[in-house]
C-alpha cells in the first residue's frame, strides 16, 4: 500500500432517481450524501465524480435482456415491482452508482487507499435478471466481477445492511473465488439468509449467513464480527474487501427492527477496516446501500469516513448490552462452516 488516504466517489446526479411521493429511498437520501461528500472535501479529502458501468461491467452479473430492459424504461416513470420505481434518468444514476464501486474497486486495488462510494439506488437486492428491493442493477456484485476479470484472485464481500443481499448471494452462490458475508434481520424481506445457505458446488462454504432476530443490539453485531467474520476473512485471505453498507440496521430507521447505533455502526466498519490492513494491504472499497432516517444515515456516513480516512484505526470499542439474538444463531452458523473451512477457523 503506497497511500493509506480515504477517496470518496460521490455524485450530485444521485438525486436524479426521482421515486413516488412517501417512497423511503427518496431523493433526501442523496442530498445527506452530498452534505457529507462537501464536508469531507472541505476538510482536505479526495471527492471523485464516478463514471457509469459499462454495458459489459453490467452484463457480467445481469442477463443482456435485463439490461436491456432497464434501458428501455430511459425517460419514463415504470413501476418495476410493488417497491422499485424507475423516473426518467434512472438507468443513467443506476449505472452511475454501479460505476462508482467499480471505480472505487480499481482505485483500491491499485494500491491507492480505502475508497468509498456513496451511491443510490442501492444495488444488493437486484438479481441477474429481476429488479427488486429498489435496486436495479447489483453495484457490489458488478464490481466484484470487474475486480475477478481484472486480476484479483479472491473477493470478499460484506454486507450489514439490515436486509438479506440476495442478488448479491445469487450471482455468486457456486462461486469460490468470492465469500459473500451477510448479518441481517431474520425472518424478514427478502426472506433469504438462512444459516443454512451456505453456497452450491464449488462455492460451497463460501456463502456465510449471519441471520439475527429483530431486536439484535450493538453487542450482537460486535460479537457477530468477532467470532465470525473477522475469522473468515483472515482464512479466506482476499486479494480486495468489498462491503455494502447499508445502514437500515440502526435503531431510528423505520424499516426494520434493529437496535445498532451510530457507535455500533462505527465498531462494524472498523473491524472490516482492521482485516483489510491486515489481510489484503488495506485494499477496501465500500458502497452504500439501505439506510433510510435521515439523520442516522449522515450520522453513520460521517462515522464511515472517520473510521476510514482516520490514521492510525484506533481501538475497538466494548458493547455492553445482550448477546442473545447472535449466541442463538452462532452454534448453528458454525456447524454449517466447519465442513468447508479449516480447522480452528472458528
Amino acid at each position: 500500500m503506497t497511500d493509506t488516504a480515504l477517496t470518496v466517489f460521490a455524485s450530485q446526479r444521485f438525486a436524479d432517481h426521482v421515486t413516488p411521493p412517501g417512497h423511503p429511498e427518496r431523493v433526501g437520501r442523496a442530498e445527506v450524501m452530498q452534505l457529507a461528500a462537501e464536508a469531507f472535501a472541505r476538510a482536505g479529502g479526495t471527492i471523485i465524480e464516478p463514471c457509469p458501468a459499462t454495458d459489459a461491467q453490467l452484463q457480467a452479473v445481469h442477463g443482456v435482456e435485463y439490461v436491456a430492459s432497464i434501458a428501455a424504461t430511459s425517460g419514463r416513470a415504470v413501476s418495476l415491482d410493488p417497491d422499485t420505481f424507475t423516473s426518467p434518468q434512472s438507468d443513467e444514476v443506476a449505472r452511475l452508482a454501479a460505476g462508482a464501486i467499480v471505480q472505487a474497486a480499481e482505485h483500491t486495488m491499485a494500491g491507492r487507499g480505502r475508497a468509498l462510494a456513496m451511491v443510490r439506488p442501492p444495488g444488493h437486492h437486484a438479481e441477474a435478471d429481476r429488479a427488486m428491493g429498489f435496486c436495479l442493477f447489483n453495484s457490489v456484485a458488478v464490481a466484484a466481477a470487474h475486480a475477478l476479470a481484472q486480476g484479483a484472485s479472491k473477493v470478499a464481500i460484506v454486507d450489514y445492511d439490515v436486509h438479506h443481499g440476495n442478488g448479491t448471494q445469487w450471482m455468486f452462490y457456486d462461486d469460490p473465488r468470492v465469500v459473500y458475508v451477510s448479518t441481517h434481520q431474520y425472518p424478514f424481506y427478502p426472506g433469504t439468509g438462512a444459516a443454512a445457505d451456505v453456497g452450491r458446488e464449488a462455492g460451497e462454504g463460501r456463502t456465510l449467513n449471519v441471520p439475527l432476530a429483530a431486536g439484535a443490539t450493538d453487542a450482537d453485531y460486535d460479537l457477530a464480527f468477532t467470532r465470525l467474520i473477522v475469522p473468515a476473512l483472515r482464512a479466506f485471505a482476499p486479494d480486495v474487501l468489498m462491503v455494502s453498507a447499508g445502514y437500515d440496521a440502526h435503531e431510528r430507521d423505520p424499516l426494520a427492527g434493529m437496535r445498532v447505533t451510530t457507535a455500533g455502526y462505527r465498531a462494524m466498519t472498523r473491524h472490516l477496516r482492521a482485516a483489510a490492513d491486515e489481510v489484503c494491504g488495506g485494499r477496501m472499497a465500500c458502497v452504500t446501500e439501505g439506510g433510510y432516517d435521515l439523520q442516522a444515515l449522515g450520522e453513520c456516513l460521517e462515522g464511515a469516513l472517520d473510521v476510514l480516512g482516520a490514521s492510525p484505526v484506533g481501538e475497538a470499542p466494548t458493547f455492553s448490552d445482550s448477546t442473545a439474538r447472535l449466541e442463538a444463531v452462532l452454534e448453528e452458523v458454525v456447524a454449517a462452516h466447519r465442513p468447508h473451512w479449516p480447522s480452528g477457523v472458528w
